[in-house]
């Protein structure tokens, strides 16, 4: 009973992901075997995409407990790397979805469509899905302010495109219903891929934006802000101590700053040990939680430039 207390009110990350890929899992199941039945290719399509989402929510997991752990013999700084990689694959996993469903909808709407999906099973799967996983959205925001876990935050943003996919795709299926009340009942089969059309261009700007965030974690592509920041810190504690230059390397892997810094002092000059020591610990203060020295920030004094 306290683990269950410990899921609602205290979730650790791992605790988070496990949630979302049992009820992602779930929502995935529902969505493909109605989509199956009823034969709406939207509705499959959209069952897929959750299926792909809670695979890659397992694979998110599985680096989650990585992380928690320290690097071993062969992985001497830790599993950090393994974040951007992962988040790279379900991106392109999901891109390589949309861009297939995109095909199939235009190759439906060039043969002359499918056949027409009734309202009410679209109606209960987009009721259902909606409050699902508006649900483990508001569950993973209340989480996260704590947690501050990347993995989360895709998680929430593909819980939240879920919503609004699933409410578009009601909104679809009942703009279709009219239609043929209308007496356009014509355009009735080119409804359910019409939906899927726009579904899978809705869902796409998603996949798109973490293979483009996650490569550059990838290729080690300095953070603006973090590259910003630590010249600052650096330059100020350099003028102060009169020492002569600094060059600065700042690269971003998953939730891990790595920092490196070499500062040129005078040849001439004699400091106890301690003096470098205080610079350092100086600048590893001002630069906050970002850069912790139990993760990766490196600070070298030489006299000799090409060694910076």
């Amino acid at each position: 009973m306290m683990s269950f207390k410990s899921y609602i009110h205290l979730p650790t990350e791992a605790q988070v992901m496990r949630v979302s890929v049992w009820a992602t899992a779930g929502i995935a199941v529902f969505g493909i075997v109605l989509g199956i039945t009823s034969s709406s290719q939207a509705i499959l399509f959209d069952g897929l995409f959750a299926l792909i989402d809670a695979s890659m929510s397992l694979l998110s997991l599985c680096v989650v407990q990585l992380l928690a752990r320290e690097g071993s013999r062969r992985f001497q700084y830790g599993f950090w790397h393994f974040e951007p990689l992962v988040a790279a694959f379900n991106g392109a996993v999901l891109l390589l979805l949309c861009l297939y469903a995109i095909f199939n909808a235009i190759r439906s709407l060039l043969t002359g469509g499918s056949e027409p999906v009734s309202l009410d099973v679209a109606g209960v799967y987009a009721v259902f899905v909606c409050v699902m996983c508006m649900a483990l959205w508001c569950y993973e925001r209340r989480a996260n302010r704590r947690l501050d876990s990347e993995l989360i935050r895709i998680d929430m943003k593909a819980f939240l495109m879920s919503t609004c996919i699933s409410a578009g795709l009601f909104v679809g299926f009942a703009a279709s219903a009219l239609v043929e009340r209308l007496g356009y009942a014509a355009f009735r089969p080119y409804a359910d891929s019409l939906v899927l059309l726009c579904l899978a261009l809705g869902l796409l700007p998603m996949p798109v934006a973490i293979v483009y965030r996650a490569m550059r974690e990838v290729f080690l592509i300095a953070p603006v802000e973090m590259h910003d920041r630590v010249r600052r810190v650096v330059a100020s504690a350099v003028e102060r101590h009169n020492l002569m230059d600094f060059r600065s390397y700042v690269a971003k892997t998953g939730r891990m700053y790595l920092v490196e810094i070499h500062i040129l002092v005078d040849p001439q000059l004699r400091a106890e040990m301690a003096v470098y020591d205080r610079i350092r610990q100086e600048i590893g203060q001002a630069l906050g939680g970002e850069a912790r020295l139990d993760e990766w920030l490196s600070i070298s004094f030489t006299a000799r430039a090409e060694w910076m």
